[in-house]
C-alpha cells in the first residue's frame, strides 16, 4: 500500500463524506426529538409515534434508495463532462419521485380505512398513530424532491448542503414539536401525533432550502437546473429507474431483515425484544460512518469512470475498502469497551443490559463484513451495476441470513435452539455472504471494463 496515495484519497473521500455523515446523524436526531418529545406526554404517545415511524421510514427509504441512482448518474455525466445532461436526468429523477410522494397520499387514504379496524391495538394509540401517518405523509413530495435535489448536488461532489440543510431542519423540527404537540401559539393540542404536522413541515423546508441553494449557487452554475424545462421521458424515466430499483430493495431487504428478526423474537419476551432494539438501535447508528463513505465512492467512482479513468476508479475502490476497514477496527474495538455504559444509556433493566451487551459484541464482529459490504455496494453504484447488489443481497439476507438465524435460533437441527444469539450469528454470516459476493462481482466489473477499453 502506498500511503501518500492512501493518504490522498482518504483526504478526498472524507471530504465528501463527513457532510454526508452529519446529516444522517441530524436525521436521527429528529427521530429521537420525536420520540423524546411525545414520550413527555404519555407512554402511549411515544409508542405510536414508534409504530407510525417503523411503517413510514421503510416506505420513504425505498423511494431515497430509488433517487439514489441520480447521483451515479450525475457524477458519471460530471466526468465526462456532459453537464448539459445533468438536468434531464434530474427532471426525470424529480417526476419519478414527485409521482411517488403523490402516491403516499393516496397510499394513506386508500389503505386506512380498509385496514383501520383490523389492527389489534388500543383504540387512543391506534388513532394516535393514524392521525402521525395522516399529516406526514403530506410532506412526502416536498421530501421526494429534496432528495432529487440533495443526489443532484451529490452527484456533483458538492455534500455540505446536505449537512447544512439537515441542521435547519432540525432546529425548526424541535419548535414545531413543541407547538403541535403541546398546542402553543393557538394551535391544537395533538400530542404525539403532532410530530407528524413538524416533520412534514421540516420536509418543505428542506425541499424548499435546496431548491435556493441550487438556484442561487454559482458552484452549480456549469449544470444548471434552470435554463430548460423537461417533461416526462418514458424512456429516460425506465433507465432510472433499472438502476435506482435494484439499490430501494436492496436497502429494503436490509432494513426488512432487522424488523422480520423483532417480530419473530416477540414469543421469547419482552426482554429481549428490548435487548435486540438497543444492539440494532446502536449498531444503525454505527454503520452511517462507513454508508456515509460508500456514498462518497459512488461519487468518486462515477466521476472517473465518466472520465474513462478506469485506474482511478480501481484505486479509490481500493483505499477506500483500506479505510473503511481501518474505521470499523476503531468501532469495533468502541463497542467491545463500551457495550455496558452504551446499553445503559436506553435502559435501567439489568437483564435487558447484561443481553443488550452480549449481542452488541456479536454486532463488532459483523463491522468489518458490514465495512466491505457497504463499500463494494457503493463502488458498484458508482459502475452503475445495481442489479447485481440486489440479487447478492436478497440472497445474503434472506437466504443465508435469516435461514441460518431460524435453524440457530429456534431449531435443534444443529445446536440446541440459542434464540436471539442464532439469529445475530445469522445475520453476521449474511453480512459476510454479501462481503464476498460484492467484492467479488466489484472486481469482475473492473476486469470487464478494463477490457472493453
Amino acid at each position: 500500500m502506498n500511503i501518500t496515495d492512501f493518504r490522498k484519497n482518504t483526504k478526498s473521500l472524507m471530504k465528501l463524506a463527513y457532510p454526508i455523515l452529519i446529516a444522517q446523524l441530524v436525521q436521527t436526531l429528529m427521530g429521537f426529538a420525536d420520540t423524546v418529545m411525545a414520550g413527555r406526554v404519555s407512554a402511549t404517545d411515544m409508542a405510536a409515534v414508534a409504530v407510525a415511524s417503523s411503517i413510514w421510514l421503510p416506505l420513504i427509504l425505498t423511494i431515497y434508495g430509488l433517487v439514489m441512482a441520480l447521483a451515479a448518474i450525475v457524477s458519471q455525466l460530471a466526468g465526462a463532462k456532459k453537464f448539459h445532461y445533468v438536468a434531464r436526468a434530474t427532471y426525470q429523477t424529480a417526476w419519478i419521485a414527485l409521482t411517488l410522494g403523490i402516491l403516499l397520499i393516496a397510499l394513506y387514504y386508500v389503505i386506512t380505512p380498509l385496514v383501520i379496524e383490523q389492527i389489534p391495538l388500543e383504540a387512543h394509540l391506534k388513532q394516535l398513530m393514524f392521525d402521525y401517518l395522516g399529516y406526514i405523509v403530506w410532506g412526502g413530495p416536498g421530501f421526494c424532491l429534496y432528495l432529487v435535489l440533495r443526489n443532484y448536488s451529490e452527484g456533483l461532489s458538492h455534500t455540505k448542503p446536505t449537512m447544512i440543510i439537515s441542521i435547519i431542519g432540525l432546529l425548526i423540527n424541535i419548535p414545531a414539536n413543541y407547538i403541535f404537540i403541546y398546542g402553543e401559539f393557538g394551535m391544537p393540542a395533538l400530542g404525539g401525533a403532532g410530530c407528524g404536522i413538524a416533520t412534514a413541515i421540516v420536509y418543505w423546508v428542506m425541499f424548499i432550502s435546496m431548491f435556493i441553494y441550487c438556484y442561487v449557487s454559482k458552484k452549480l452554475k456549469h449544470a444548471s437546473l434552470f435554463e430548460r424545462f423537461y417533461w416526462p421521458n418514458w424512456q429516460e424515466i425506465k433507465e432510472i429507474l433499472a438502476i435506482g430499483f435494484p439499490i430501494a430493495m436492496s436497502l429494503l431487504f436490509e432494513v426488512s431483515l432487522f424488523a422480520a428478526v423483532a417480530i419473530i423474537l416477540v414469543p421469547f419476551g419482552a426482554e429481549v425484544v428490548a435487548s435486540h432494539q438497543i444492539a440494532i438501535n446502536f449498531s444503525g447508528l454505527v454503520f452511517m460512518v462507513p454508508l456515509s463513505l460508500a456514498i462518497a465512492v459512488t461519487i468518486q467512482v462515477g466521476f472517473a469512470v465518466g472520465k474513462n479513468e478506469l485506474a482511478k476508479a480501481k484505486e479509490i475502490c481500493h483505499y477506500s475498502l483500506i479505510l473503511s476497514l481501518i474505521i470499523a477496527v476503531g468501532t469495533a474495538l468502541l463497542t467491545i469497551t463500551l457495550r455496558y455504559p452504551i446499553a445503559e444509556i436506553y435502559t435501567l433493566d439489568k437483564k435487558v443490559i447484561e443481553l443488550a451487551a452480549s449481542l452488541m459484541f456479536l454486532a463488532s464482529l459483523f463491522q468489518f463484513s458490514d465495512a466491505i459490504q457497504v463499500i463494494s455496494a457503493g463502488a458498484l453504484r458508482g459502475y452503475k451495476d445495481t442489479k447485481s447488489i440486489l440479487y447478492i443481497t436478497f440472497f445474503s439476507y434472506w437466504i443465508i441470513g435469516l435461514t441460518l438465524g431460524l435453524i440457530l435460533g429456534l431449531t435443534n437441527w444443529i445446536i440446541d435452539p440459542i434464540g436471539p444469539y442464532g439469529f445475530w450469528i445469522g445475520i453476521i454470516f449474511g453480512l459476510t455472504t454479501a462481503a464476498v459476493l460484492l467484492a467479488w462481482r466489484l472486481t469482475i466489473i473492473q476486469k470487464r471494463l478494463e477490457v472493453a477499453y
